[in-house]
């Protein structure tokens, strides 16, 4: 038997195979080989499953730290700041010995803390103390009045026409609030033209920290007060430029929560500071820009109606320079809006032939000009006569009546939502219809 034939048998006897096939040993007549009786079994060889996963060779494994995945970034909030709530120009000058105002202010933002500012007119101005709260009815308080401080003291004195800016002060108010704001003052006081702000009252002595009805007489004009800021989430904020028309004037018994700026606040759930004037044109409002308008922080938008006043009195060019001065001085502050001057169904000053004209070549520049128009002709004039008032929209064919002013800010409160205005933070408005 050669080296093969023993290796066969060798290897089927240990592993007790029996195997018909194992192959021939030279002996073809013998059975299958079989292992003798008396020896162990041999053991069983583990056969590894091929599913089973095997360790790789060569020792331990080891696993090495894996970084987390980093988890993006939310984006911050970004910080409360001060935008106006209320604002009004404060034009003219009006002087007094010592009383206590108490001015019922409409807000049209909300936050937890307010900031006043106080204007001078022309002559020296003493302020002793000033208290803010929420206004109740009859000239009371609606809540606690909270001391306003101005660089930490009680008040100040300064010379004619400076602004002072208070304090902050904690006092959670809501969007369309009323504050009652009161303040002991003598000396020269800015003030409105027209009678603004109904339920305010005068009294002559020191009434700032009185929680019941002030008493005294009964005052409608804005004075010395000339804007509310207040604290919240970073939102839209516009201001109002033009005349008597954008201030409020109505019939002799004005007030600003009827002027358009105030309406369309109501409408948008943004605020609108009224920077209007009675009896201004380019030339003022351009004068008077840094003090009335470029002095207010936190505005992003500005509606500019102002040119009737300017009819007759320029020739077309200086119209259409001075409105583009104005503009160049106002986009670096704001996003601009222009206006239509309204129907003008006669004048007080100059030619009246040469105003129609006029004012229908100045719409049709500015809608040719600027790319934001608020189209305010459009919604108030008659369709056959575009010199004239739609019936109910007008008071003595020059300023719009309460309905006109109805009208002018619900087309600006459109024009501006379909450019993407939203209501500021936190403010609900009701559905078109209902209260």
């Amino acid at each position: 038997m050669g080296w093969r034939e023993r290796t066969r048998v060798l290897v089927c006897a240990w592993a007790v195979l029996v195997v018909a096939g194992c192959g021939s040993t030279g002996n073809e007549g013998e059975g299958p080989l079989e292992a003798p009786a008396s020896e162990e079994p041999a053991p069983e060889v583990p056969v590894p499953d091929p599913l089973e996963e095997q360790p790789p060779p060569g020792g331990p494994v080891v696993v090495e730290p894996t970084e987390p995945e980093p988890v993006p970034e939310q984006p911050r909030p970004p910080p409360p700041m001060f935008q106006p709530g209320f604002h009004q120009a404060l034009r003219w000058s009006y002087s007094t010995g010592s009383v206590t105002f108490r001015l019922r202010v409409p807000v049209g933002r909300a936050g937890e803390r307010v900031r006043l500012a106080f204007r001078a007119g022309d002559g020296n101005l003493v302020l002793r103390k000033a208290t803010v709260a929420q206004a109740g009815p009859n000239g009371s308080l609606a809540s606690a009045p909270v001391a306003v401080t101005f660089s930490g003291t009680p008040g100040f004195s300064v010379g004619a026409r400076t602004r002072v800016v208070s304090d902050p002060v904690s006092l959670p108010v809501g969007f369309r609030d009323e504050l009652a704001v009161s303040f002991e003052v003598q000396g020269a006081l800015a003030v409105s033209a027209i009678h603004a702000l109904p339920g305010s009252y005068v009294r002559s002595g020191a009434y700032a920290s009185v929680t019941g009805p002030l008493g005294g007489t009964a005052w409608d004009r804005a004075v010395g007060l000339a804007t509310v800021d207040v604290e919240g989430p970073p939102a839209r904020a516009f201001v109002a430029l033009g005349d008597s028309i954008t201030e409020g004037y109505i019939d002799e018994l004005d007030d600003t929560r009827l002027a358009w700026p105030s309406v369309a606040e109501a409408q948008l759930g943004v605020p609108f500071a009224n920077a209007g004037v009675s009896g201004q044109g380019f030339y003022d409002a351009l004068m008077n820009l840094d003090a009335e308008v470029l002095s207010l922080q936190g505005i992003t938008d500005c509606v500019v109606l102002l040119g009737t006043n300017d009819l007759s009195a320029l020739d077309m060019g200086g119209l259409q320079s001075r409105m583009n001065t104005l503009v160049s001085r106002l986009q670096p502050f704001c996003r601009l809006w222009v206006g239509t001057l309204l129907p003008k169904e006669k004048s007080n000053h100059g030619n009246y032939e040469v105003v129609k004209k006029q004012r229908l070549e100045m719409n049709a520049w500015i809608r040719a000009t600027f790319p934001d128009v608020i189209d305010f002709e459009a919604v108030t004039r008659q369709s056959g006569n575009v010199h004239l008032f739609l019936d109910g929209l007008e008071v003595d064919g020059i300023h719009p009546s309460a309905e006109g002013q109805r009208v002018m800010a619900t087309e600006a409160a459109r024009v501006l939502r379909e450019a993407g205005v939203q209501p500021g933070p936190g403010v609900l408005i009701p559905a078109e219809g209902q209260p």
